[in-house]
């Protein structure tokens, strides 16, 4: 069955390949998919349906959207989506909204805690709803801007994994989109007629201003090297630490300050 157009077929190879470096979709798999609405996560779940009915192996799906109560979220607009195509979908309800102004200050950006309450909310579900995986719709874009962020302004490298177990081990996450751009995305999203629904948060949509810079970086640096995020995310795996600062472990770190103190 060929693909339906040109674009969702270099997708599918994209997360296929995605799926298949790093073990990300397993025989039996129930995936539990964290859909928002916005253009990333509606690409998500459709390419998903189209490899699941492609796929060697067997596995299911299901959409979970975290509402988190603002006035005006047109969460109807999921249900309606979801229903037409015959994907199950739960919607939670939540007053994270609330929460969120009530614990912070004016002047601060709810977007970091807002994700932490979320995902939160997400572990809670995949247990409810018998997942053994759960789908983030973070895209090539979201690693290559991540890792330019900690590199510059937190004085670290690092991005995030395309495969993530939780801290106590209960949990898996996975991001297949990790090899689709944004702009890919953006445009699957539009062709496979899917409603782009946003959260209605105030803050929604407002990058912030390193990331915004990163993202100015980039382009710029696209119109000199238009393979440069190809080339970023080829870094993200060959990451050769025997020439980084690296430091060796405390007790060979203690006995050269030993050594050097008794030379001295």
């Amino acid at each position: 069955m060929p693909y339906a157009t040109e674009l969702e077929s270099r997708i599918a190879k994209k997360v296929t390949k995605a799926i298949t470096e790093f073990g990300l979709i397993e025989d039996g798999d129930r995936i539990m998919i964290g859909l928002s609405g916005g253009k990333d996560s509606w690409a998500l779940i459709q390419i998903l349906d189209v490899l699941r009915r492609r796929a060697p192996i067997d596995f299911s799906f299901v959409a979970v959207n975290i509402d988190s109560g603002y006035d005006g979220y047109e969460h109807h607009k999921i249900t309606e989506a979801c229903a037409a195509r015959g994907w199950e979908l739960h919607v939670e309800h939540t007053d994270i909204g609330e929460t969120i102004e009530d614990v912070l200050d004016d002047s601060a950006t709810p977007c970091s805690l807002c994700a932490r309450l979320r995902r939160g909310a997400l572990y809670r579900l995949a247990t409810k709803v018998g997942a053994s995986k759960i789908a983030l719709g973070h895209h090539a874009d979201d690693f290559i801007e991540t890792l330019l962020l900690n590199l510059f302004f937190q004085g670290s490298i690092k991005a995030m994994p395309a495969r993530l177990v939780s801290d106590n081990g209960a949990h898996v996450v996975i991001r297949p989109l990790v090899y689709v751009l944004e702009s890919e995305a953006r445009q699957y999203a539009k062709e496979s007629n899917l409603p782009i629904v946003g959260c209605c948060c105030p803050a929604c949509g407002d990058l912030s201003l390193q990331r915004q810079r990163m993202k100015r970086l980039i382009a710029q640096l696209e119109v000199e090297h238009p393979n440069v995020k190809n080339s970023i995310l080829r870094a993200l795996g060959n990451v050769s630490s025997r020439h980084l600062l690296t430091r060796r472990d405390d007790q060979q770190a203690s006995n050269n300050v030993r050594y050097f103190t008794e030379v001295k």
